[in-house]
């Protein structure tokens, strides 16, 4: 191997291992400060790794807190909102690839410019909207307005990989005999699931992080989102570091789980999904 080589790979190397540094390090770190004991977490103590394993932060949340409840809500949130996505964009997606119409790149450049849009911006509007429909407070209301939310960048990412299928295979599947539907469901979307993948992730953790319309939406603490309910735990005066970095953790889990799960459909993104 000749000296360049050494050197490129090299390079390569430290820079991945700046790169694991950078955003692995800050959840270890939030990892192994969750065991910490309150002395630690304040200051007086100041080492890097807890002294011992101290798991009260964990059993203080779930007893003190209504932690579960915040998972929950935000469990029901996240997958009822990323499955109505999908199946919108799934459809709409396939029309703007499939059929030609007068306006069609402009509905697809306004659906795409949609994502523009502040979240603050149009929290006054959503605001107004559900207050007349009734739906504050409310976990529909909620799904209703992440739904909108997140279907731009889903729309738009469908679209572009149902244009890389090719359309002959689903005329022979319209000669066999199978509807339109059919012919999506069973010859377009399969080759698409990257796609759908790629959209449902984006989806799932949009929903999951989002803190602004949970925080303006919903009064009752019985229908927090997680991301409220953490926030829940700083006081004016004082934090209960330990728990909130606990909650934290328990928050990461479920991301990172189903990022686990769709990492073979995400790996294709860069093979497809590039027309314009």
């Amino acid at each position: 191997m000749t000296v360049p080589r050494v050197r490129s790979r090299v390079g390569i190397y430290i820079g991945m291992l700046l790169a694991l540094v950078i955003f692995v390090g800050p959840f270890l770190y939030a990892v192994l400060s969750s065991f910490k004991q309150p002395q630690e977490l304040n200051g007086v103590v100041n080492d890097f790794l807890p002294q011992t394993l101290y798991t009260d932060n964990y059993s203080n949340l779930f007893e003190s807190s209504n932690f579960p409840v915040y998972l929950l809500n935000s469990l029901v949130i996240a997958v009822v909102t990323t499955g109505i996505s999908l199946v919108l964009a799934i459809l709409a997606g396939y029309a703007l690839a499939r059929y030609k119409f007068v306006g069609n790149r402009a509905l697809l450049l306004s659906i795409v410019n949609m994502q523009m849009f502040p979240t603050v911006l149009m929290a006054v509007p959503l605001y107004q909207i559900l207050r007349h429909l009734g739906m504050l407070n409310s976990q529909t209301g909620l799904i209703l307005v992440n739904s909108t939310m997140a279907l731009p960048f889903c729309i738009w990412m469908m679209r572009n990989y149902f244009l890389t299928v090719p359309i002959e295979i689903e005329e022979a599947a319209l000669i066999d005999g199978c509807s339109r539907f059919t012919a999506l469901w069973r010859v377009a979307l399969p080759p698409a699931l990257p796609g759908a993948a790629a959209a449902g992730a984006f989806c799932i953790v949009q929903v999951w992080d989002e803190f602004l319309y949970a925080n303006t939406f919903i009064d009752s603490d019985e229908r927090r989102t997680l991301s409220v309910g953490l926030n829940s735990l700083i006081g004016q005066y004082t934090t209960d570091w330990g728990q909130l970095l606990a909650g934290g953790v328990l928050m990461t889990i479920p991301v990172v789980v189903i990022f686990s799960f769709l990492q073979r459909y995400l790996t294709q993104i860069a093979g497809g999904g590039v027309k314009g």
